[in-house]
Formats: structure tokens, sequence, C-alpha cells
């Protein structure tokens, strides 16, 4: 079996295994930023920390699905499984990170936006540190224009991995609450100074925990 099917077996599990958790769970989302019902915005940037990304795909099915959606991920091994379990969901899968392929990704990432595409960013992602927010959402912004949607998902019950980022996954019958915050600008930064001021502020705004 060659490494691609055998990513698109596990991702083709992994989903049916997802929908079949999330199918229990009590979902409430509190739209701050008015996107589930306001004038469609063309393009977004999703952010939100790596161990919420359990969740993040039923946002978008069920939630939002009018708007055609893309992800990061990594370009590893276990990326291509990542890669694979997206496409279970309708999203398009943009392989790269800030270690390999960044140079790359975000040409694709600016690509799909122009297209009408949103983008979702785990900004701490792919190997941390943990609720330490990269530059890439603040560079993206910049170059493109398009609006961060900051977004945080709190669970009453879960699961935590011991993994670098303390992944969490609901447990069945949670209640789980995803808050999408107002949408955030990025203005153009004079200095290296101004643009760490603005990634201080949309990390602070997703908080640690």
């Amino acid at each position: 079996m060659t490494p691609e099917k055998k990513a698109r077996l596990i991702a083709t599990f992994g989903a049916w295994l997802v929908r079949l958790m999330v199918a229990t769970l009590r979902i409430r989302v509190h739209d701050q930023a008015g996107v589930l019902n306001g004038p469609p915005e063309p393009r977004l940037i999703w952010v939100f920390w790596h161990n919420r990304l359990f969740i993040i795909p039923r946002l978008l099915n069920r939630y939002l699905p009018q708007r055609p959606g893309s992800a990061l991920t990594s370009a590893s091994k276990d990326g291509e499984i990542v890669a694979a379990f997206l496409q279970q969901f309708h999203i398009h899968p943009i392989r790269g990170s800030s270690s390999r392929r960044g140079a790359a990704a975000l040409l694709e990432m600016k690509r799909f936006i122009a297209q009408g595409y949103d983008v979702a960013i785990t900004p701490d992602g792919p190997r941390g540190p943990r609720y330490r927010l990269n530059a890439g959402p603040i560079a993206l912004a910049q170059k493109t224009g398009a609006l961060v949607m900051p977004i945080l998902v709190q669970y009453s019950r879960f699961w935590q991995l011991k993994s670098w980022d303390a992944f969490r996954i609901p447990k069945p019958f949670a209640r789980v609450d995803i808050t999408i915050l107002p949408l955030h600008t990025v203005p153009p930064t004079p200095d290296a100074a101004a643009f760490e001021a603005e990634r201080l502020k949309l990390e602070t705004l997703l908080g640690k925990d």
C-alpha cells in the first residue's frame, strides 16, 4: 500500500469516528463577529490554537457551509494524514509550516484568499510552543488585506493528550462553546517593534487556555 493510500484510509476512518463523536456534542456558537447571519466578508483568516482543532471542521461544515475553506497543515509525513483528513470535510489542505515550505505555503495561501477562500491557521503549530502565536497570520493579513477571525473553543469535559499542544478531545455529550470574536484588522507596520505589537495583540485575544 502506498503512503498516499494509507493516509487516505486512516483519514477516512478518523473522519467517520470524529463525525460519530461530534454528533453527541451539545454545541453552542457565540457569533460576536456576525458572520453567521451578516453580510458575507469575502476573505477571512481563521485562527485558533492547535489543541482546539478537533471541532473546527464541524464549525465550517455545519454553521458556515457557504464559505469555501482551506487550511494550513504540516509538510511532514503526519501532515499527509491530516491533509487527507481535511479533505474528508471538504477543506482544501495547504502543505507547509514555518519550518518547512514556509514561503511556498504563504504564496499558496495568498492565492487561495485571492480566489475567495477562507484560510484556517493554527498559529502555534505545528510544533509549538503551545499558545505562542507565530508571525504567519499577521504577515498573511498584511499581504492580502484579509480580516482575521479569532476563534475560542471551550469543552465542558474532555480528554487531554500528552502531546506538545496538550490536544483536547471532547468527551461524548460534552457541551462545546465556540466563540467567534469580532473580526480583527491587522494594519501595516513600519518596523519590527510595531509588527511584534500586532502579534502580541492577536495572541492576547486568543488567550492561554
